[in-house]
């Protein structure tokens, strides 16, 4: 393995400099749209991956959560909600607390 990356490490710089040495000039024009568009290329590649990772992060972190508070009351509910043919909601999939009918503004 020792010897492995000097080796490689030297065929990437000569295969580097052979590409850019040996290839023709081209004198070509590049309209500005066209960098426009690379640039939302790779302002929309950085977005997705930013996207996937917090969604990722998001994920292991509820389950971290879960792992350290088990509610059992929460687990049955659920199933009971499942079973009697209940609509599960994005906002009941997302809560960390069981439902409570009472309002949230202690105003009220």
């Amino acid at each position: 393995m020792k010897k492995f990356l000097p080796k490689a490490a030297r065929f990437v710089f000569y295969l580097a400099g052979s590409a850019t040495l040996l290839t023709p000039t081209v004198h070509a024009y590049v309209d500005p749209a066209t960098t426009s568009y690379v640039v939302q290329i790779v302002a929309g590649i950085v977005i997705a991956c930013g996207t996937g990772i917090g969604i990722f992060w998001n994920r292991m972190r509820r389950k971290m959560k879960k792992k350290k508070e088990d509610d059992p009351q929460q687990i049955v509910d659920n199933a009971e909600r499942k079973t009697q043919g209940g609509v599960l909601t994005a906002s009941d999939l997302l809560d960390d607390e069981p439902d409570n009918n009472e309002p949230e503004n202690k105003d009220e």
